[in-house]
């Protein structure tokens, strides 16, 4: 017998539709702007999480005018849109060609159906509201046309009645240069030519460049109610020590816990997936995936902690008193290594007095601090190696870096397998021809050809 694919909910009968355009967040074919920080897994992951905001402003709007949602996407398939934000959404594909072509294939379709006003909206606007999408509609009572002008020179919002839209549908293909600082205007002076009316909603900001992220993320983030502080596990191939790492963490509201995998080939992911853990996968170097855990991360300060490393239980209440010190935001916890070997008590030690007194935590001490800082510094430098380095030497520039009280416990595993002596000398090596301005990747190969 053949199945037949489950019917598409119907839309409610109404007078008025909302419009969301969306991309399937498919690796490498979404905001490929922010590849550059985020990774394409992490520019994707961001995808998704301004589309599901979206998406729940939008539902929760339509359900409270009584106006039909309508989800258009590029990409991925109707079965996988409905995997990815519910099965009680109505989806269709973005018609092909360029964006006016597919609005006003859009508009068309929805006219066709007896709707009589029509509004679409980018889901790359967090901050966009109901009472932004109540005005649209109430807009077209009074006018052809309302648009919700972005920063940039462009719109997130555009909607018509169908007399307008039947008078007026050219402006929406014709002469228009889509992805430029002139398509408002542009816009706006097809519909004067054409004899239409038009009102302006209130300006927002979309989210195309990586300098968009901190206001983005604000946004989003106030909007989910967010943890104190958020946890970011760069990972690649730690399954022996994952565990440990994730078992000494606190399972609260306050804290969340993201595992960025690299690619692991060990089954470090299915670990942290069987304790519930968030896991975010995408590729090395380790400072794109800290950036990537950092851009899905909603905790009001961010705590980066190396996989082969334990935190104290109480580490939220730690970094709230850290942070709460005049001048500061930034810090980091003191170091422990796992080891009783004397050697190894005095590089921590050494460590430490150089965390407290020269201000230059190492990576292994599990930095933290406030998110809004973290963006503002535009996030990890996207280094092949000593990331943390040189987001530590920007960090004194804008704060001081104070130390927690509790240690962060690290793994000893590299001072047995290379020797003391030797690993503490290669690391020296490393900061010191970093500074003198060797490049990173010259540095990595050097590093694991060491190694």
């Amino acid at each position: 017998m053949n199945r037949q694919p489950p019917a598409e909910p119907a839309m409610p009968a109404s007078r008025e539709r909302l419009i969301l355009f969306t991309r399937y967040p498919e690796p490498g074919t979404t905001k490929t702007r922010l590849i550059p920080v985020l990774g394409p897994e992490g520019a994707a992951a961001f995808q998704e999480r301004l589309s599901r905001h979206a998406v729940e402003r939008a539902s929760r709007f339509a359900t409270a005018r009584g106006a039909s949602l309508e989800i258009r996407h590029e990409g991925g398939s109707v079965d996988r849109m409905r995997a990815w934000l519910g099965s009680q959404h109505a989806y269709r594909s973005q018609d092909p060609g360029p964006l006016g072509r597919r609005m006003a294939q859009s508009f068309a379709q929805a006219f066709s159906s007896g709707v009589e006003r029509a509004v679409i909206i980018g889901a790359d606007i967090p901050g966009i509201t109901g009472a932004d999408l109540v005005r649209a509609f109430d807009a077209l009572d009074r006018h052809d046309l309302v648009f919700g002008p972005t920063a940039d020179g462009g719109y997130y919002a555009v909607g018509t009645t169908a007399d307008g839209f039947q008078r007026g549908s050219p402006y929406l293909d014709a002469h228009i240069a889509w992805g430029t600082a002139k398509v408002l205007a542009q816009s706006i002076d097809a519909a004067r030519g054409g004899g239409l009316s038009w009102e302006l909603l209130d300006a927002h900001a979309d989210v195309d460049r990586p300098e968009d992220l901190p206001t983005a993320l604000k946004t989003l983030s106030e909007a989910a109610a967010p943890p104190k502080l958020s946890v970011i596990i760069p990972a690649l191939d730690e399954a022996h020590h994952i565990g440990t790492t994730l078992s000494a963490l606190p399972r609260s509201a306050d804290v969340e816990i993201i595992v960025v995998d690299g690619g692991s080939r060990d089954g470090t992911a299915s670990i942290a997936e069987s304790r519930q853990i968030r896991v975010l996968k995408t590729r090395p170097p380790r400072a794109i995936q800290m950036n990537a855990g950092a851009a899905l991360a909603s905790g009001a300060c961010l705590v980066f902690l190396h996989a082969d490393t334990r935190l104290p239980h109480d580490l939220a209440a730690q970094v709230a008193a850290t942070l709460s010190r005049p001048r500061t935001e930034a810090g980091a916890f003191r170091l422990r290594i796992d080891s009783p070997h004397p050697s190894l008590k005095l590089m921590a030690h050494v460590a430490n007095w150089r965390s407290r007194w020269l201000q230059m935590p190492y990576g292994d001490q599990a930095i933290f601090m406030h998110r809004n800082l973290f963006w503002k510094l535009g996030g990890f430098a996207p280094l092949a190696i000593m990331e943390d380095f040189d987001m530590v030497r920007r960090l004194k520039k804008r704060t001081r870096i104070r130390l927690a009280p509790g240690c962060a416990v690290t793994s000893a595993r590299r001072w047995r397998q290379h020797g003391v002596f030797t690993t503490w000398l290669c690391n020296q090596w490393m900061i010191a021809a970093f500074q003198l301005g060797a490049s990173p990747d010259r540095l990595v190969r050097w590093y694991r050809f060491k190694r």
